[in-house]
């Protein structure tokens, strides 16, 4: 009679290692089925051969040296960054802003607004590209800077929107009641308070703004020029016209700032 609670305490331990096991199977294999077809790219980067091959033959960079030469792909990285970073700033403030807005008051028709301002995340993107570049060829907007960073950032809003609600509110009320109450305005409690405390959805946010940013093609087909171009719009063409390693290697550093961006913002939420 001793011997047998143990047993039972083992059997349900053993029981927990296989229900552990068996999820980590399924959840590995379900990741490898995700990003296998993604991630495929990255060895046929390297490829010696001019044709994408797979398995890849060889070894060698040159691929990457010809990206970096060519001076369409060296004007096409640098509008990148400069639209994804200036859509970052730019949708970061505004959805940071109508996040707060949101969440301090209640109002008649909140949830409509609400819904109006995360539209964009399910909206067929080649429906909003439409529109756009109908708006803003006839606001002198179409082939410029100006013009693809207000697409992208109407884009990367609701991301924002989305990541400092979730943040915002698990902040307790009554810090900024109490901050009020020793004398400090508005301004200052935000950015003594509230600001410090929502900081990771707001990195969060910004991000993922950068990221909409840099890998968005439909809209950037239909807004930019040969002097605004992308590089998304450059692998697009490039798939269209020749396809060869350096294609793989452009995929490559996308796939690589994109993780890296994701991962920074999950670290900087875990060190909050």
């Amino acid at each position: 009679m001793g011997a047998s609670p143990p047993n039972q305490e083992g059997g349900g331990m053993s029981s927990d290692l296989l229900r552990k096991a068996f999820l980590w199977i399924f959840v590995s294999l379900t990741a490898f089925f995700l990003l296998a077809p993604t991630l495929v790219i990255v060895p046929m980067s390297f490829t010696t051969t001019s044709t994408l091959e797979f398995p890849p033959v060889g070894f060698t960079f040159d691929w990457y040296g010809k990206i970096l030469a060519a001076a369409d792909w060296q004007i096409a990285l640098v509008n990148s960054l400069v639209v994804a970073v200036a859509t970052a700033i730019l949708a970061t403030i505004l959805g940071t802003a109508a996040a707060l807005t949101l969440h301090a008051h209640d109002f008649p028709g909140k949830t409509v607004v609400i819904g109006l301002l995360l539209s964009p995340m399910v909206t067929p993107v080649i429906v909003l590209a439409v529109g756009m570049y109908m708006v803003f060829a006839r606001w002198g907007l179409a082939a410029t800077h100006v013009g693809m960073i207000i697409a992208h950032t109407v884009l990367a809003i609701p991301f924002v929107i989305v990541s400092v609600l979730a943040s915002v509110r698990m902040v307790n009320p009554s810090l900024a009641l109490a901050s009020a109450g020793l004398g400090a305005g508005h301004w200052l409690t935000f950015r003594r308070v509230t600001l410090p405390l929502i900081l990771p959805g707001v990195i969060s946010g910004a991000v993922f703004s950068f990221i909409t940013s840099w890998d968005e093609v439909v809209i950037a087909i239909f807004l930019a020029d040969s002097s605004t171009r992308t590089v998304p719009i450059m692998i697009w063409n490039q798939v269209r016209a020749n396809l060869d390693p350096a294609t793989a290697a452009v995929g490559t550093v996308l796939i690589l700032l994109s993780t890296i961006g994701v991962l920074l913002s999950y670290k900087f939420k875990e060190s909050k």
